[in-house]
């Protein structure tokens, strides 16, 4: 289960009405999809904060273009097949992705190994302290994984590109995410992805704000305390490049990956770049067996936007099959 943290509340004014939905066994843009042939609204003003997975009783917030002339009631208790909405207030603009402050998840870990639950539970507390790398999950690149992959072929003319833009989106931002794991992978293994390095691009875990790091050893005093993390790039013509070894890094693997440096500035009306932090901070952890179950765990627990709940249980667990 996954419950979306919004940003902010709807105003109560605007035309645009603010859904809170509950969808099962359905992805994001087909629940979208579902609610506006419901309402008989256009579905490409339609928007929201974050897509949620398919494999889950997800709760979250999509917005609708709807004239003022409608009453809400037209929405509340709308109840569609794997879609149910139960909340309707009017708002001033669209909803964007990114409008939304992280996700609440609480789930079930079944199958376990008795012998080494201690442990699992163990390496779950450890990680809800430190934190852990945050790799963008399998499911970011498509069922078969091949996503960037037919991205590099497309950028590159080899083959054409998708006619439907959200695909295109889909494809730019699952290439962006392979890179930014290429270059996490690579500060894991020199051991710095969570240990500033002068040049580093800082990112403020309060706030979200980024600086330079010119005092490694002052910088890495408030890293360990969860204040702060070095962060990794989405490359794109807006991206904010570090200085020194992390700037070398990065220009490397890009280089190595797609050649032509100039690629992704070439393509910005699919993405303009941003950094992203190397650290995945976990809040609210809590660990506890399911009852008259044996071998098996329900780990609730919030993430930032952008994090992946299977990156966190991954690192004490073998995930299996689309989990």
């Amino acid at each position: 289960m996954v419950d979306e943290i919004p940003a902010f509340a709807p105003s109560g004014e605007g035309e645009h009405l603010y859904l809170e939905i509950v969808k099962t066994n359905v992805t994001t843009n087909d629940a979208v999809r579902r609610v506006c042939q419901a309402l008989a609204v256009d579905d490409r003003g339609a928007g929201y904060a974050g897509m949620k997975d398919k494999r889950a009783v997800a709760s979250q917030t999509i917005s609708v273009p709807f004239p003022r002339d409608r009453s809400c009631d037209d929405a509340l208790g709308l109840e569609l097949e794997g879609v149910v909405v139960r909340g309707a207030v009017r708002h001033g603009h669209k909803l964007k992705p990114g409008h939304l402050k992280g996700n609440r998840f609480a789930i079930a870990l079944r199958g376990l190994d008795a012998t080494a639950v201690p442990d699992i539970v163990r390496d779950l507390e450890q990680a809800g302290q430190l934190g852990v790398p945050n790799a963008f999950g399998p499911q970011r690149f498509g069922r078969d994984g091949d996503n960037p992959e037919r991205a590099m072929t497309w950028l590159a003319g080899r083959s054409p590109g998708p006619k439907d833009r959200r695909e295109r989106r889909l494809l730019f931002s699952a290439l962006q995410a392979e890179l930014f794991n290429r270059v996490l992978l690579r500060r894991q293994a020199e051991g710095t992805w969570n240990r500033p390095l002068a040049g580093d691009l800082l990112r403020k875990c309060d706030t979200g704000g980024i600086f330079l790091c010119t005092d490694p050893d002052g910088d890495a005093e408030r890293a360990v305390r969860g204040e702060i993390c070095p962060t990794g790039p989405l490359y794109g013509v807006k991206m904010r490049w570090p200085e020194g070894e992390p700037a070398k890094i990065e220009r490397e693997i890009l280089q190595a990956a797609v050649g032509d440096s100039d690629l992704f500035d070439q393509h910005r009306a699919l993405g303009e770049g941003t950094r992203r932090a190397f650290v995945l901070h976990v809040r609210d952890l809590v660990i506890r067996e399911v009852q008259d179950e044996e071998s098996a765990l329900l780990v609730v627990f919030v993430l930032p936007k952008g994090g992946y709940a299977t990156t966190l249980l991954a690192c004490a667990v073998t995930l299996r099959g689309n989990a």
